[in-house]
C-alpha cells in the first residue's frame, strides 16, 4: 500500500512536466509553400520545441482544449485561419504571421502582411508621383491607411483615396480617379482587390498611362510597374526573434505589431519604358 502511494505521488509530480512536452504550438492554416518558407525561416532563429498542426487537415481543431491539455508557452499562428482559431485562446501569448486580419487582442502580437508605407512612398518619390490613388475597404485596411497618410504627408505625396464596401464597387471608384492621379497603389485589401477586380486596375493604369504599384511579383506579368514583396523566409526569422523575446520573459505589450523587415522590390522594365519613366532606385 505504501509503495502504491509512493508511485501515485511520483506520477503526480511527473505528469505536469510530461504535459508540457513542447514550448510552441504552431497553427498552420494550410500546407502551402509560402507557409512552409515562413516556418523554415522561423526554425533558423528559434530552437524551442514545437508541435505543428496544419488546420486544413482537420474538419475542426479545438485549440482551447489543446492548450489546456498540452500547456504550450505560446502559439505561433501562420495565416488567417490559424489566427482566427488562436483568438479563442487568451491565456498565453500568440504571435501572428502571414495574416491580413487586424491584430487587436491584448495577448496577440506579430508581423503584418503589409510592407511599411514608407517603403512605398520612397518608390513613388523615385517615380516623381505626387498624387497616388488608392481603393480600399476601411474595415479591412483602414488602420494601414492611417499610417500611409502620415508617411505620404512626410514625403510630400497626396493620397487620393476611394472607399468600397464590396468588390463590385471597385471598377466605378477606379473610374473616378481618371485624370486625378499620377500612380495607383494596389493594397492587399481582400475587398478592393479580388480575382474579378484585378483586371480593372491594370486596364485603368494602361488607359491613364500611369504606373501601378502592387504587393506581389505575380502582378508584374499583368502590367504592374513595380512591386514590394515580403520575403517569407526573413518573415519567419523575424517571427522567431519575437517568440524568443516572449519565451525569455518579454510581455506582449512590450512587442507591438511590426512591419516586415525583409522585403524584395522588383520592377517591370518594359512597363516603365513604355510609360517613359526614368526610374531611379529609391
Amino acid at each position: 500500500m505504501r509503495l502504491l502511494l509512493l508511485i501515485i505521488l511520483a506520477l503526480a509530480t511527473l505528469l505536469p512536466s510530461l504535459a508540457q512536452a513542447y514550448d510552441i504550438l504552431v497553427l498552420q492554416s494550410s500546407s502551402s509553400s509560402g507557409y512552409a518558407q515562413v516556418l523554415k525561416g522561423f526554425r533558423t532563429n528559434n530552437s524551442a520545441s514545437q508541435r505543428v498542426i496544419v488546420m486544413s487537415d482537420y474538419a475542426e481543431v479545438d485549440v482551447v482544449r489543446i492548450v489546456r491539455e498540452d500547456r504550450p508557452r505560446l502559439i505561433l499562428a501562420v495565416g488567417d485561419t490559424a489566427l482566427k482559431a488562436a483568438r479563442a485562446v487568451q491565456t498565453i501569448p500568440v504571435v501572428s504571421v502571414m495574416s491580413l486580419a487586424t491584430i487587436s487582442q491584448r495577448n496577440i502580437t506579430g508581423i503584418t502582411m503589409f510592407a511599411s508605407p514608407e517603403q512605398y512612398c520612397k518608390l513613388f518619390t523615385a517615380m516623381s508621383a505626387k498624387r497616388v490613388g488608392i481603393i480600399h475597404n476601411p474595415g479591412k485596411t483602414g488602420w494601414y491607411l492611417e499610417q500611409a497618410r502620415i508617411a505620404a504627408e512626410n514625403a510630400g505625396i497626396q493620397l487620393v483615396v476611394r472607399e468600397v464596401s464590396t468588390a463590385k464597387e471597385t471598377p466605378a471608384e477606379l473610374a473616378t480617379l481618371a485624370g486625378k492621379v499620377d500612380a495607383l497603389w494596389m493594397l492587399p485589401d481582400t475587398t478592393a482587390v479580388t480575382r474579378e477586380t484585378t483586371e480593372f486596375y491594370f486596364r485603368f493604369g494602361l488607359e491613364q498611362s500611369i504606373p501601378l504599384i502592387s504587393f506581389a511579383s505575380s502582378y508584374l506579368g499583368f502590367g504592374a510597374a513595380a512591386v514590394i514583396e515580403i520575403d517569407y523566409t526573413k518573415l519567419g526569422r523575424q517571427a522567431g526573434d519575437i517568440t524568443n523575446a516572449l519565451l525569455s520573459g518579454s510581455r506582449v505589450s512590450d512587442l507591438p505589431v511590426a512591419y516586415p523587415l525583409g522585403i524584395n522590390r522588383a520592377d517591370n522594365q518594359a512597363v516603365l519604358k513604355k510609360l517613359g519613366l526614368k526610374f531611379v532606385k529609391p
